[in-house]
């Protein structure tokens, strides 16, 4: 293996050079944890193992995630991979589709591959009138798994969340702190699990005129038209996604982000620094909560006990230029 090749497994796994070299040469004074680690980073960046090492097979655990168009998916994709790489395990990324590969035939596509366990994101948990078989099947096998942000309650999976309260409460404070009176809100549907939260944190704020859409772009400029055409002067949206269509619906109406409308994302995504104007938003701690996901898993899997409760990690708020005092 070249020199780049060494240099690059080492720095994902977290080892030196020489411990990587080690490894592949099949010389004694490495961790077992840290041998299958780098075995595992070889297999996620497409190099062959050495002819000797073939035969292992490395630990499988799926990813599932419901899109990758929001960036946040890709970002906590990126931060969860990483630490399973560095653990010994080869993620599975599974992406939901409309029109695609449901998440209960993904769950039937890695059990055939006797994944040790299932990071989930974003998924149908989330949703109270969806399907939610497919988790009574895994809590039947008792296979490890960890739901990512607010689930239903009668599934008993650990689970880490952005505290969706709170991420209200910096937002209405901001807006509010601004003299803004006349708050709009656009939220996710109306059985999403965190879009409720967020609607009952609102309601303990003072209340809005909230708009309930599909998560998207184009969701969030339908909704905020109509919010904007109510008069509406500031809008706290439940993803960045929803906030760029909620700015581009504000200016359809000719009127200015942040003069006449302010507003506020969630998630803090990627190029949201780089949008016109740059975003005040709500950052998630993806990569606490991505670490804290893998730990809770890789426990599961190697047998502890782990209590099905949820972890709630502190948003935080951070002011761009989409947001000013009202008019």
């Amino acid at each position: 293996m070249t020199q780049r090749r060494l240099a690059e497994v080492a720095a994902k796994v977290g080892v030196s050079e020489a411990t990587v070299s080690r490894v592949l040469n099949g010389k004694p004074g490495v961790s077992d944890a840290t041998r299958s680690a780098v075995l595992t980073a070889l297999d996620v960046l497409g190099y062959e193992r050495p002819t000797q090492l073939r035969g292992e097979r490395a630990r499988l655990v799926g990813l599932v995630l419901p899109e990758l168009q929001n960036p946040i998916f890709p970002a906590f994709a990126d931060v969860v991979g990483n630490a399973l790489a560095q653990r010994g395990f080869t993620p599975v990324l599974c992406t939901r589709t409309a029109g695609g590969v449901t998440e209960a035939e993904y769950l039937e596509l890695l059990l055939e591959q006797h994944v040790s366990g299932i990071v989930f994101a974003g998924g149908l948990y989330a949703q109270k009138d969806a399907s939610h078989g497919h988790y009574q099947q895994m809590m039947s096998r008792k296979l490890p798994a960890v739901l990512v942000n607010a689930a239903i309650d009668d599934l008993a999976f650990p689970r880490v969340s952005c505290d969706d309260a709170v991420a209200v409460e910096q937002a209405y404070g901001h807006l509010t702190s601004l003299g803004h009176k006349r708050i709009g809100a656009v939220l996710g549907p109306p059985d999403h699990v965190p879009s409720q939260r967020k609607m009952q944190a609102i309601d303990k704020c003072g209340g809005a005129d909230v708009e309930h859409a599909m998560f998207s772009l184009e969701g969030g400029q339908a909704a905020a038209m109509k919010l904007v055409q109510r008069g509406v002067t500031a809008i706290i949206c439940a993803s960045d996604p929803l906030a760029l269509g909620a700015i581009r619906a504000v200016r359809r109406a000719g009127l200015d982000v942040p003069k006449d409308v302010s507003i506020i994302g969630y998630d803090d995504s990627a190029f949201m620094t780089c949008t016109d104007p740059p975003l005040t938003t709500v950052r998630q701690p993806i990569e606490a909560m991505g670490r804290a996901a893998v730990e809770l898993l890789a426990n599961q899997i190697s047998g502890n006990a782990v209590a099905p409760d949820e972890l709630l990690f502190e948003p935080e708020l951070v002011v761009r230029a989409s947001s000013a005092p009202v008019r």
